[in-house]
């Protein structure tokens, strides 16, 4: 988990492991195929349909065509979209598209998960098949980065926390200590 106040570099941290941002100084090294969870219209075409891009996505998620077209059917099931896929995207609900977006880059099975506390998309029967989907990925991913307010997420669903503060490292760490130290400091 990485947690910290707002502007702290949680999300700038997450982009830069996902490769959107290069390191200042340093260097970093990411070996594996990740999936992001945030900034969910990335990549979108707005004058293109649904289907284009739920194509076109993938590709930008780091699937093959072949995969991408394997996983399409699947994508718009899922997303409950039906005929809309039809149609150019900014068209869309905010919702609809918010559906779309999960459903593209949660088909997508990583050996990284990066999570920026994700959007919750659409209707409550959606929103539950999207929180199944959420724990089925962070079961089967080897490693998942969480940023997040949610302290007591940070400790039940992470065995390592980071504390961020203007980009440094505060503390690195077991959850449960870097949290209380968390706190304490919010406290004074």
């Amino acid at each position: 988990a990485i947690i910290g106040h707002n502007g702290a570099g949680k999300s700038t941290f997450l982009k830069m492991v996902s490769g959107i941002y290069p390191p200042s100084s340093g260097q970093l090294t990411v070996e594996g195929k990740i999936s992001s969870m945030f900034e969910l219209a990335t990549g979108f075409e707005m004058e293109s349909s649904g289907w284009d891009n739920i194509y076109l996505r993938g590709l930008m998620l780091g699937e093959t065509p072949t995969g991408i077209r394997k996983k399409m059917r699947e994508i718009a099931e899922f997303s409950e979209l039906g005929d809309f896929l039809n149609m150019p995207v900014k068209y869309y609900s905010s919702g609809m598209f918010v559906r779309l977006a999960f459903s593209v880059s949660t088909a997508i099975e990583p050996d990284i998960l990066l999570l920026d506390e994700v959007v919750a998309a659409g209707d409550a029967a959606f929103i539950q098949k999207a929180t199944r989907r959420m724990k089925e990925m962070v079961d089967t991913a080897k490693i998942m980065v969480l940023v997040t307010h949610d302290l007591g997420s940070a400790e039940s669903m992470c065995n390592r926390c980071i504390w961020l503060e203007r980009g440094q490292i505060m503390m690195d760490g077991n959850p449960n200590e870097v949290v209380v130290a968390y706190k304490n400091s919010i406290a004074n």
